[in-house]
């Protein structure tokens, strides 16, 4: 399933699209917003694949709201107005539909996105794991990280950024999923839609934050804040 939101300010455009994702199979509604800026509130602590966004939308358009995020889900933009379809797709949207917006033209780029969506979560890493280590291609070359001195990951969005120990951030090509489901879970763990920690370097938790050499704050988002509790409570010493 394809989790998705729908951000309209106008609650009869916002209810049609609603409508359309309801009866739409392997779409799967999670929320919907009639501004940009509640939205932005819920997407920094939940994660989506896909977003149906209305551009003319007051406070913050649709256009700028997408491009505010830093690790944006794929988006579909509608607007009544079809000047705005090139800038669109500077943004790399997935497509673009014209108010009054029909089911046939729903239908096809949410299968648009779908395709999109498989793709990315099937792509080809250049990754190779196990207990020890991982080979990561980066810059053209391909290097070796000792998962044991890895500290956090971090989602740039195309990219991950891995920190380690005694080394510099190594950027790679990749979706935060695909890294995810390769580190062993019982060492590192999801605190954010954005941030992977290995569990075994955690040593200052403060405010729901994991503070990394006093200058890095980790943020635990709500998603993933009951999980590490668990991991907290069975380490903790009453």
């Amino acid at each position: 399933m394809i989790k998705c939101i729908a951000i309209d300010d106008e609650p009869l455009a916002l209810k049609q699209i609603v409508g359309y994702v309801e009866k739409t199979p392997y779409l799967e509604l999670v929320d919907s917003f009639e501004s940009a800026m509640q939205a932005i509130s819920f997407l920094s602590e939940n994660e989506v694949d896909l977003m149906f966004v209305d551009i003319n939308m007051p406070d913050l358009n649709g256009m700028d709201f997408v491009k505010s995020l830093n690790n944006p889900p794929k988006v579909i933009f509608t607007t009544a107005y079809s000047e705005y379809a090139i800038e669109g797709f500077k943004v790399d949207a997935i497509d673009y539909l014209l108010k009054p917006i029909g089911y046939s033209d729903f239908l096809k780029a949410s299968a648009k996105a779908k395709e999109r969506i498989r793709a990315a979560n099937s792509e080809s890493t250049k990754i190779e794991s196990n207990e020890e280590f991982l080979f990561i291609k980066s810059e053209h070359k391909i290097l070796r990280i000792n998962l044991s001195e890895i500290k956090y990951i971090e989602s740039m969005r195309e990219y991950v950024r891995i920190h380690s120990e005694n080394q510099k951030p190594v950027m790679a090509l990749m979706s935060m999923k695909k890294v995810e489901e390769f580190l062993p879970n019982n060492n590192f763990m999801r605190v954010h839609r954005s941030f992977i920690v290995n569990l075994k370097k955690v040593a200052h938790v403060e405010r729901h934050r994991i503070i990394f050499d006093n200058k890095v704050y980790i943020p635990i988002s709500e998603q993933y804040k009951e999980k590490f509790q668990e991991f907290l409570d069975k380490n903790f010493l009453l």
